[in-house]
């Protein structure tokens, strides 16, 4: 087989086979419909996602139990259980880390700002870099610790070809004085998935003590985390975008940033990061995505190994969700693509998508964004709307250099026949006159 077809192969994914979609679907709560308001397509899983089973199910399960987990009798030891085990599940299997520490708050953006506020407190530095493609929780938080150190924000530019982040661009701005880079893993509008290794290597060139952070909320569902491999101190994941449950923000940090100085209770180790009695059932809920994930990887690999499992499942995940976007993109037999459609414009769009998550950003010629969002909805079809003058999107907006746009993001629980389904529903809005 040549080069340029094992490419285009790995360019087009692969999908999952029928019956183990079939399998998966089924893990996974309102699906195809919600229960008050009937049949649907969720294609906005950026700004949540749907939800498995067996994550809600024994989050409410263990949320039944009266026991304070720091203590020594025998329901007390099973939470304490738990949370071990989800620790490591978290260090070890979903960040791809030896050691390090593990954050918890009630959201990622809280992680975030404790993570920026700590480094920006301890390390020595005129400026911080961020990029304008960073989720408020992350530009902000850098931005708030700068300004408290009186250090200077330095924000690197968005490439407009691709919707990322070069690594070039963002080593630019480092200099001796850094004190710490925040580059997202993944943008929440053009789906560009950033080289995190690229980038922290490259910045390192510069200083190589730096401290380098990222922001993974959005890329977490669909692809590996492995800061081993990419060198960060710190990344952060909402279990709730990963298909668990609201309640619990999360964040790995190294060794080295566990130890700087931050809140703590006084009793606590020196690399302890959590504050008050711990809640298991959000604890037991992640160790059931990663149950999930290595589920799916079994069906590929034969071994015991938990992150080899995850990797796999990973994997898998992000090969199936390429070839729902090669759909999406360039359509199926039954119904043209969104590439084809005339009074369509795809945003950041690039033949490569090997870099690209589930997420595409679209726009129609005859309607503004809110009106294409309403009228998805009146089909049974959610989406999001980013627009100008939303806190949560316009300095984003500005920096790809698009007006606005409707974000897609179906995830791989959805198969070929979804993808359809929204390419006909496009169809029909594109009909409006």
């Amino acid at each position: 087989m040549s080069d340029q077809i094992i490419e285009k192969k790995q360019n087009e994914g692969e999908l999952f086979s029928p019956q183990l979609q079939k399998e998966i679907k089924d893990k996974f709560y309102y699906l195809d419909e919600d229960p008050k308001y009937g049949e649907r397509l969720f294609f906005e899983n950026s700004g949540g996602s749907l939800r498995l089973k067996s994550a809600v199910e024994i989050k409410a399960f263990i949320e039944g139990f009266p026991d304070c987990p720091d203590r020594v009798h025998n329901r007390s030891l099973d939470l304490q259980e738990i949370k071990k085990q989800s620790i490591e599940d978290m260090t070890k299997v979903i960040f791809g880390a030896d050691d390090g520490s593990i954050i918890t708050q009630l959201s990622a953006s809280q992680v975030m700002f404790q993570i920026a506020d700590t480094i920006a407190e301890n390390v020595p530095g005129k400026n911080i870099v961020t990029s304008a493609m960073e989720h408020p929780s992350a530009y902000d938080a850098a931005s708030y610790a700068a300004q408290k150190m009186g250090m200077e924000l330095r924000v690197a530019k968005v490439n407009p070809d691709t919707g990322g982040i070069d690594a070039e661009e963002a080593a630019a701005l480092v200099d001796e004085d850094t004190c710490f880079v925040s580059i997202m893993s993944a943008s929440n509008i053009s789906g560009s998935i950033m080289d995190i290794k690229e980038i922290t290597a490259q910045c390192r060139k510069i200083k190589p003590d730096l401290y380098v952070i990222t922001d993974a909320v959005q890329h977490a569902p669909h692809g590996i985390i492995d800061v081993k491999d990419s060198g960060v101190d710190a990344v952060t994941m909402a279990p709730y975008k990963f298909f668990g449950t609201r309640g619990i923000g999360v964040g790995w940090v190294s060794p080295r940033l566990a130890n700087l100085r931050h809140h703590k209770l006084l009793a606590k180790k020196s690399d302890e990061w959590e504050l008050g009695s711990p809640t298991p059932s959000n604890y037991a809920s992640i160790s059931a995505i990663v149950d999930y994930v290595c589920w799916i990887g079994e069906h590929y690999a034969d071994t015991k190994n938990r992150r080899d499992l995850f990797v796999k499942g990973m994997e898998k995940i992000h090969l199936h969700e390429r070839a729902l976007l090669s759909a999406l993109l360039n359509g199926t037999e039954n119904v043209r693509g969104l590439r084809d459609n005339p009074k369509v414009t795809v945003y950041t769009d690039t033949e490569n998508l090997l870099q690209k998550d589930l997420i595409v950003a679209i726009g129609f010629d005859h309607l503004d964004y809110s009106a294409a969002a309403q009228e998805y909805g009146k089909r049974g079809c959610i989406v999001f709307e980013r627009i100008m003058g939303s806190p949560y999107s316009e300095r984003m907006l500005i920096s790809l250099g698009i007006p606005g746009a409707i974000r897609v993001s179906p995830m791989h629980c959805h198969d070929v026949s979804d993808i359809e389904k929204f390419l006909k529903i496009t169809e029909s809005i594109s009909e409006i006159e």
